[in-house]
């Protein structure tokens, strides 16, 4: 006989276990994989994780449902927010300061100071770092690439030559969708590759007039017209685990994606040095175009504080990092991981994170770069000129020019 029953005998109740709600837009089947990792683990520490898991790439759907729970006064207890996002939900008053998990862990040391950084609002910690992820990935299939007697890109030259074997084989050579999060991924993997992390920054950090006007913005839009040809009759809007489902059956040869794609290829029973290769984006071999994901603690009526705390202590773990990064294809956030127990993708992310802040440039489309607003203005500005040929790129410039000159001016991270 169970304690819940004998307490209904003698008009006792047995405490209801903690739980937490997490919000979240992990989905894919190696994100999933990455979602348990976190349940399983919080479970041990005797707290259920409750998910609410909400489809759309690059987070685009489960922003909206954040905001519209917000506003009814039901606010999950825990929520997937990144990068810039984080102070924007912060300045609201609405996150658990973390500050005693942060020093009793000793994050200040512990993380990388880019991440210790970006998880602070006002002096404060607001939330819990768990991997880093890089979005100048290039992946390719190496059955086709050996098939064709191609060594794996290292330049644009090399990805020109290596579109018109693979177009002349009848195989796609890009993997690519028209969805507008995807469209500008390969455009700021672009911009890295023709003009370093501090071109990057000068754009869609500071929205600087001068780097918009600059012919190596004009390059990188030219560049991302021709990319489109690669795509051929694939070329449609469609989720990127799609394309990574493209280049797993060897129906295309290549695909810009962060490296959460590599941990799907994974998941599909791909083996990485095999059956897929994964490199920097040719051009941006030295950088790292970065995404962190994180997850923030809603204040509420802090009836959960204590369950909270306990996640964001765990996240930052060492044994927690190691595990759950493996699964999600990022690389943990602490300086202290042993990147010989990583994969060659993942060792080259970290190696390339730990350089410091002159080698990062975070990402446009993943929140780490500038508000939301200002996102969202850019990426439908770039999307806009993909899908319609009519527009030239040096019209697709001049549109971005006006663009930026009511973009506000803003200092450097």
């Amino acid at each position: 006989m169970t304690c819940a029953l004998l307490g209904l005998g003698t008009g006792l109740q047995a405490a209801p276990a903690e739980s937490l709600q997490v919000l979240h837009w992990w989905t894919s089947v190696s994100e999933r994989q990455s979602a348990d990792v976190l349940a399983r683990r919080l479970a041990e520490e005797g707290i259920t994780w409750r998910d609410a898991a909400i489809p759309g790439g690059a987070g685009l759907g489960a922003a909206k449902v954040l905001r519209g729970r917000v506003l009814a006064g039901d606010a999950p207890e825990v929520t997937q927010i990144i990068g810039v996002s984080i102070g924007e939900w912060a300045a609201l008053g609405l996150l658990l300061e973390l500050d005693g998990v942060a020093s009793a862990g000793q994050w200040g040391s512990a993380l990388f100071p880019t991440v210790a950084q970006l998880v602070k609002h006002r002096g404060h910690v607001v939330a819990a770092p768990l991997g880093i992820h890089r979005i100048n990935t290039l992946l390719f299939n190496r059955r086709l690439f050996a098939r064709a007697g191609l060594p794996p890109p290292r330049s644009w030259a090399d990805m020109e030559r290596a579109a018109q074997q693979f177009k002349a084989m009848g195989v796609t050579p890009l993997a690519l969708s028209t969805e507008a999060w995807q469209v500008a991924t390969l455009f700021e993997n672009l911009v890295l590759a023709q003009g370093g992390p501090a071109f990057h920054r000068d754009l869609f950090v500071r929205h600087l007039p001068a780097a918009v006007s600059d012919h190596r913005l004009l390059d990188a839009l030219e560049r991302l017209r021709a990319a489109k040809s690669w795509a051929g009759t694939s070329l449609r809007e469609r989720p990127w685990t799609d394309g990574v489902a493209q280049l797993a059956r060897g129906e295309a040869a290549m695909m810009v994606m962060g490296d959460w794609a590599k941990a799907e290829l994974t998941s599909q029973g791909g083996v990485l040095g095999e059956d897929f290769g994964c490199v920097a984006m040719p051009g941006t071999e030295p950088h790292h175009l970065y995404s962190v994901d994180t997850l923030t603690m809603f204040a509420k009526d802090y009836s959960h504080a204590a369950a909270q705390e306990r996640l964001a202590r765990l996240i930052a773990s060492t044994a927690l990092q190691a595990e759950y990064n493996a699964v999600k294809g990022s690389v943990p956030v602490r300086r202290d991981a042993d990147p010989a127990r990583m994969d060659t993708c993942a060792r080259a992310s970290w190696l390339a994170f730990a350089q410091g802040p002159a080698a990062l440039a975070p990402s446009l489309v993943h929140r780490m770069a500038t508000d939301e607003a200002s996102k969202d203005a850019i990426v439908a500005e770039l999307h806009r000129f993909f899908i319609d040929d009519r527009i030239t790129p040096a019209e697709a410039q001049r549109r971005l020019s006006h663009l930026f000159k009511v973009l506000p001016l803003r200092g450097g991270r």
